[in-house]
């Protein structure tokens, strides 16, 4: 089998091309090629050497996720379906807005975590997408997008939890931060985690991005409910490893994202206790208005809810922003991306059992 370049950081680039007796600038051009043209093809590599053209396909491909959905909702918002494999396919989304175009990307098959609002955690889990499969997404959307790489921004979001692939995601991070590739800056760059404490600290020590944490409850026992892994690291040990990612992140604060589920974390007692935990964190709210999907079993809080929530939040001195919706018409907003998984962890099977 042939490697796959789409897999290849700097580092590995280097390495790739030194096991063929070629000088490390010849891994500089290709990775321009690549990431900042969007080659597909070595023969249109017009300044490589003739015989590196002609011996590269037989070494190696450039190879990104294949397009088999594509969808565009009335806002712009744009939905790719993406095959990884033969059983899987993943979710990507692109958002326009006025001077930037954020990517939402996916890091896994799947998603293990299992989060009660979550629509990808109820699918079950298959398996981590390689750092082709992760970049590749990038790679596609600049590619399909109009304009001069209009990829500004990206959100790792999608499918997945990105702090459980970082093996695949940290060489994908670093395509993104490199100006021979993509060359966004680390504020563009944003991680989100469920609280996947040790890999927040790896993500700190190797490669430091904006991060955001999907908080979504201001006490265990809540959250326990609705985000399963705070069983394992909750909030105390979350705000913790929030403080030491602070020492190096490029931004000065955590984004806390919170869904706005109605009658069960919207209540204005929930806001007051949000408030204490910010105390110990420097950070801002996202409030998420819930983006339903089917058999979800929660309704989105009422707008003047959210709007009430929001001001108590403001009151107590912080900065909070609500999301605006975007691409639910074609389940592209936060929450609804599924893809189509094959899933290992029998999830799927456990609740329609429960539901006989």
């Amino acid at each position: 089998m042939t490697a796959n370049l789409l897999d290849f950081d700097a580092g590995a680039m280097e390495r790739f091309f030194a096991e063929l007796g070629e000088k490390p600038f010849r891994a500089r051009q290709v990775l321009r090629w690549i990431h900042r043209r969007g080659a597909a093809d070595f023969a249109a590599m017009s300044d490589l050497a003739g015989a590196l053209r002609e011996k590269l396909p037989g070494l190696a491909r450039i190879e990104g996720p294949l397009v088999v959905g594509d969808g565009v909702a009335e806002d712009g918002t744009r939905k790719w379906l993406l095959k990884v494999d033969g059983a899987n396919s993943v979710e990507a989304v692109y958002i326009p807005e006025t001077g930037r175009g954020t990517l939402c990307v996916s890091s896994q098959a799947g998603c293990v975590l299992d989060c009660a609002f979550c629509a990808t955690g109820k699918q079950g889990f298959n398996r981590n997408l390689t750092t082709a499969e992760i970049v590749g997404q990038i790679w596609l959307a600049n590619r399909l997008l109009e304009g001069d790489r209009p990829i500004t921004n990206v959100v790792m979001m999608g499918m997945g939890e990105p702090l459980l692939n970082l093996d695949h995601v940290i060489p994908a991070l670093r395509l993104m931060l490199d100006d021979r590739a993509y060359g966004l800056s680390r504020r563009r760059v944003t991680v989100s985690t469920a609280g996947v404490v040790p890999g927040m600290d790896r993500l700190r020590e190797e490669c430091p991005v904006a991060l955001a944490v999907s908080l979504h409850a201001p006490n265990d026992a809540l959250r326990d409910r609705l985000v399963p892994l705070n069983r394992k690291y909750p909030i105390g040990a979350l705000l913790a490893a929030c403080n030491r990612y602070l020492e190096r992140s490029p931004r000065d604060f955590i984004t806390m994202e919170y869904v706005m589920l109605e009658g069960v974390n919207d209540a204005d007692a929930h806001a007051r206790e949000l408030a204490g935990l910010a105390a110990r964190v420097r950070c801002k709210f996202n409030l998420i208005p819930f983006n339903p999907f089917a058999s979800s079993g929660f309704r989105r809080s009422a707008p003047e809810r959210i709007r009430r929530f929001a001001e108590i939040l403001q009151q107590a001195g912080l900065t909070v922003t609500t999301r605006k919706t975007r691409g639910d018409g074609i389940a592209a907003a936060c929450g609804q991306l599924a893809g189509r998984v094959v899933d290992r962890t029998r999830r799927v099977h456990a609740i329609r059992e429960m539901r006989a």
